[in-house]
């Protein structure tokens, strides 16, 4: 089929340079992917300061629906816990606490705790909560 000054109409595109390109693109894919996974291996120095870097352990005092406390799930009394939340805020003046009081224990006894932390200057107390139930 001649069409206009002796050109040939092509009845089909030639896809074998769009493949060279695909095959060259996967090719590069593969290797970047498993270059990255793979890294490089070193030896880590180690550093003298590298405790500081570590977060520091939370304190966690509950209070039941009987009024009793308790620090790290031993039983104390608060003369207990005030001399261990001095020790704690010793080696760190940060330390953070987690308080969590039964939603049935007597107000007081939290508000006691929280005072206890107050007295001593620890900021970073936390009350924990339940989800709210779906009605």
């Amino acid at each position: 089929m001649d069409v206009g000054g002796g050109r040939k109409a092509y009845d089909d595109i030639n896809i074998t340079p769009m493949l060279d390109l695909a095959y060259v693109l996967l090719v590069i894919f593969i290797l970047m992917a498993t270059a990255s996974v793979q890294g490089i291996k070193v030896d880590l120095p180690k550093a003298s300061s590298a405790k500081s870097l570590v977060q520091p352990k939370t304190i966690a005092i509950t209070v039941n629906n009987q009024g009793q406390v308790f620090m790290d799930a031993f039983p104390v009394s608060l003369a207990d816990l005030e001399t261990r939340l001095r020790n704690a805020k010793a080696t760190n003046p940060d330390v953070p606490i987690v308080l969590k009081g039964d939603q049935t224990a007597q107000y007081g006894k939290i508000t006691e705790v929280l005072d206890l932390c107050r007295q001593l200057d620890l900021n970073k107390v936390g009350l924990v909560t339940g989800k709210p139930t779906a009605s």
